[in-house]
């Protein structure tokens, strides 16, 4: 048997496109139209990008039109330098792209996913609990961008606690918030904004019960109580939500007046201790790091196949993957965040590093 992740890269012909999009039926289609990777086969680093100490702690990514790797640089491996938001070019050269604006209360910003927005402003997850014990304190900023170029960043939703995870389908933007509610099971879930709310002003969100609160995850793994982390819509406009600390991603299907139709667990461990940022590639294959379990991983967004694509033991990053919160693909390149948080297995250290893996 051979398990398959898809190439990103690939133009796929008609036939071929309606084979992939056709769903599964006993085996999967998708899987069956992808690259091949040999059962237990992983894939090795094909390069290692050292960052500056300026630039650390990376995070969420996103690729603009331009097509370059827009990423969230935290910086709280070293938070003498403010977070900032930077470009990775096809030629992997990196770039500041725009600063943010520390919180009035805490004097820090710590951002965390990223996307663009149908306005073709990027959207930015300040996730305020990595720098204070404070609770609701965390907001969602918009990079107001012009002709390529950031000018000015506005807040336009306050009061989540942990923001996390961001994703945009339509006019809708989507921000994962990991702990609402701190007691067993943990309570998290995924706030829907419009463009056209988040324009009027700073939208004030008040955890259950908030009617921008869309769908709530209950985390029953004592061991780890994080919650929503990764969020992201495919093209036909499902939303796919990780648990982190159960190691599951939920599908979300929407009714045509956009209410939730369903919400279900579309997959859950099958080799993944957690499950952490997510994304989806121009094929439809989702995307998720394992932060705990230092590992990559593909998973088929109808039947919930996980392939662990690459994997390796905690190590500063030097060579592998060291504590990874997020993947992209580019191409027929997977590029991946090591934040390298002191959290579980992983040790924080003072080499900041992304890795990159190129699909056979």
């Amino acid at each position: 048997m051979k398990k398959c992740i898809v190439n990103s890269g690939i133009l796929l012909t008609s036939a071929l496109a309606a084979l992939f999009l056709g769903g599964c039926s006993g085996s999967c289609l998708k899987c069956e139209s992808g690259v091949s990777l040999a059962e237990g086969e992983l894939l090795q680093p094909a390069k290692t990008i050292t960052l500056p100490n300026k630039y650390n702690s990376p995070d969420g990514m996103t690729i603009g039109k331009d097509g370059n790797i827009y990423i969230a640089m935290n910086n709280v491996g070293d938070q003498s330098y403010p977070a900032k938001i930077c470009t990775i070019s096809p030629s992997d050269e990196i770039t500041l792209f725009s600063d943010l604006p520390a919180h009035p209360k805490t004097g820090k910003v710590s951002p965390l996913g990223i996307v663009f927005g149908s306005d073709g402003n990027l959207y930015v997850a300040d996730n305020q609990t990595f720098v204070t014990e404070e609770r609701n304190l965390s907001r969602l900023l918009r990079v107001n961008v012009e002709n390529g170029k950031a000018k000015g960043v506005d807040v336009v939703a306050t009061g989540l606690n942990m923001a996390n995870g961001l994703s945009a389908f339509g006019d809708y933007i989507v921000v994962n918030d990991t702990n609402i509610d701190p007691g067993y099971p943990l309570t998290s879930g995924t706030y829907r904004f419009t463009i056209q709310q988040l324009d009027k002003g700073p939208v004030n969100v008040s955890g259950v019960g908030d009617p921008n609160l869309i769908v709530q995850l209950k985390t029953q793994n004592k061991d780890h109580q994080v919650g929503a982390n990764g969020v992201a819509y495919d093209k036909a406009g499902n939303m796919f939500v990780c648990n982190f600390g159960d190691a599951e991603i939920w599908k979300t299907t929407f009714k045509a007046n956009g209410n939730v139709d369903s919400f279900e667990v579309l997959c859950k461990g099958q080799g993944m201790v957690c499950v952490d940022g997510l994304q989806i590639d121009e094929a439809g294959l989702l995307w998720t790091a394992d932060f705990l379990g230092n590992a990559i991983a593909s998973i088929c967004p109808d039947c919930g196949e996980v392939t662990i694509v690459a994997k390796n033991k905690p190590g500063d990053g030097s060579n592998g993957m060291d504590a990874p919160s997020e993947c992209i693909s580019r191409g027929n390149k997977v590029y991946v965040s090591n934040i390298d948080l002191t959290y579980g297995p992983n040790t924080g250290d003072e080499i900041h590093t992304m890795t990159v893996y190129e699909l056979p």
